[in-house]
């Protein structure tokens, strides 16, 4: 299964680099991902916090685009700070970083607010692709962590019970597969403003916002075939 990737809204600000805070109580992990994210222009690490208390405070301080935080930490773990972020920093994207793929991990820290849950073995280039989803107001999720989302059941798609035009059912699809509005305009033939008003009315009929179930809907109307 692919990384599970979806864009909403509210897109960073052009020239604007992603201002990113830094959560984990390994400085050798903190030094390797600054080290990594440094060769990138388009980020900057603009602080670091040994645990989920410091982080909190910190970007209450320095109001971070994302937080990249360790689950596991003393004083106060990523999903108790993920939850206090949401209430005081909700414009403030919360991306998990760990080394476990638990079910219960994952399905907590995205219940708690998180934007997406990155493991810490990924390559470079797909650790800046998960930043920068988040912080264009999109999730994302690493490929092994994708089926504790959305369910390992992959059997025939059900008879649609929300009513979906084909239009809609065609950018659900592309919502599922991770795709900015402007490609789905150009791939569909349609204006940017109207695949905003599909998105809309999706949200509405199928009665979410949240990504994960989203991409279980495309995933049990066959539409990710």
């Amino acid at each position: 299964m692919p990384a599970m990737t979806m864009q909403t809204s509210t897109p960073q600000a052009a020239g604007k680099p992603v201002r990113i805070l830094l959560a984990d109580d390994h400085e050798l992990v903190r030094d390797g991902i600054r080290a990594r994210l440094e060769k990138v222009p388009e980020l900057k690490v603009v602080g670091e916090a040994t645990n989920g208390r410091e982080a909190l405070a910190l970007a209450m301080e320095l109001h971070p685009d994302v937080l990249l935080m360790d689950v596991s930490m003393p004083v106060m773990n990523g999903l108790e700070a993920a939850t206090q972020i949401r209430k005081s920093r909700p414009h403030v994207a919360v991306l998990i970083l760990s080394v476990y793929d638990n079910p219960e991990y994952v399905r907590g820290v995205v219940q708690a607010g998180a934007r997406g849950y990155i493991l810490k073995d990924i390559s470079a280039s797909e650790m800046i692709t998960a930043i920068n989803s988040v912080a264009s107001g999109g999730y994302y999720f690493s490929a092994a962590v994708g089926p504790t989302l959305v369910g390992a059941n992959t059997s025939a798609p059900v008879e649609d019970p929300y009513g979906l035009t084909e239009r809609e059912r065609q950018v659900l699809a592309a919502i599922a597969r991770g795709q900015p509005n402007k490609e789905v305009a150009k791939e569909l033939g349609i204006s940017v403003r109207t695949v905003e008003s599909h998105r809309l009315n999706l949200r509405e009929k199928v009665g979410t916002k949240n990504a994960a179930q989203l991409y279980k809907v495309a995933q049990d109307l066959g539409l990710l075939e």
